[in-house]
């Protein structure tokens, strides 16, 4: 592992297939690297910030390309349990800007990353993120949680579900584990419809939110498309932003870029750090958001997941 990185995105990598006219009339699928937290990890490597990724990771063909998609985006990847084990594939539906998938994941290198493949993590690292529908499937979704409890007491940690229902086969399960983890964190991200999801018998997103901040979480950050984000901190501050005001191509890794922008400008103010986080200043909250939106506005504008480098904001 690399001596100078402070982040480690954890959970899946795999492949998604974007569909593309072919001919001007049959349609064909184009194989891009991708998976939620692939996303965020090499944002953050584009946006300069020293990032490991932790995986399982296949050695076919998909799993060579998305280790070299990380090498070009400057993120390292030898934390990763590489195997002879299948890559994941998504298959990707575009309706209007708004993609859904259809998941190839039986038995998958990501799939079945083991707690046994991971060791401890060194204390030069600030934090940890978690997210993806690496947390909706057995085994990885057990290892990922074991890892996040492990060292939250020494690593800042986010989470962000990134809620896929189809993908989660007993939503009770998926809950217990996702409030766990929740509550062994720092900042929490969610959409307006992923906490929807979460609290269906509550009313509101105020008294959503109000059910996470019992958890404990310095930070939950809620975004809401293109009406923006709020952060809500552990003190009853809430400070908001706007969003990016682009014109949108598709919506492909725009919450996981979301998230690297915000670990970034944590980063760069020197606040990725537990203290830090419960005492942050609005100021500061809201630099953090709106380098964020301005980085997932960068992704929605172009097709695919495809973050910006630091050199285009």
């Amino acid at each position: 592992m690399s001596e100078e990185a402070r982040v480690i995105c954890c959970g899946e990598a795999l492949i998604d297939m974007i569909p593309t006219e072919c001919d001007g009339a049959s349609l064909a699928y184009q194989p891009c690297s991708g998976g939620s937290v692939f996303n965020t990890a090499i944002a953050l490597g584009r946006l300069g910030i020293p990032t490991e990724f932790l995986t399982g990771l296949s050695s076919d063909l998909f799993g060579e390309q998305i280790k070299q998609a990380l090498v070009e985006s400057g993120v390292g990847s030898s934390l990763c349990k590489q195997s002879k084990l299948p890559t994941t594939l998504a298959f990707v539906k575009l309706a209007n800007g708004h993609a859904t998938y259809h998941f190839y994941d039986e038995n998958s290198a990501g799939r079945m990353l083991s707690i046994d493949d991971v060791g401890p993590v060194p204390a030069s690292i600030n934090a940890l993120f978690f997210g993806g529908i690496s947390l909706a499937v057995e085994p990885c979704a057990r290892t990922y949680e074991a890892i996040a409890l492990r060292e939250a007491e020494n690593h800042v940690i986010m989470v962000d579900p990134n809620v896929r229902p189809g993908f989660i086969e007993d939503a009770n399960v998926y809950r217990t584990r996702i409030r766990s983890m929740m509550a062994h964190s720092d900042i929490v991200k969610l959409s307006d419809e992923d906490i929807a999801w979460f609290f269906p018998e509550l009313d509101g997103l105020e008294a959503r939110v109000g059910e996470v901040q019992k958890l404990g979480p310095s930070i939950v950050v809620i975004t809401k498309g293109a009406d923006g984000a709020t952060a809500y901190l552990c003190d009853g501050r809430e400070i908001s932003i706007r969003s990016e005001q682009v014109t949108v191509v598709d919506t492909v890794g725009a919450g996981d870029t979301f998230n690297a922008g915000m670990l970034a400008k944590l980063d760069e103010m020197n606040l990725l750090n537990k203290s830090a986080l419960k005492s942050i200043s609005d100021e500061a909250i809201a630099q953090a958001m709106a380098y964020a939106a301005r980085v997932a506005g960068v992704t929605v504008s172009r097709k695919g997941a495809n973050p910006p480098w630091a050199g285009e904001l």
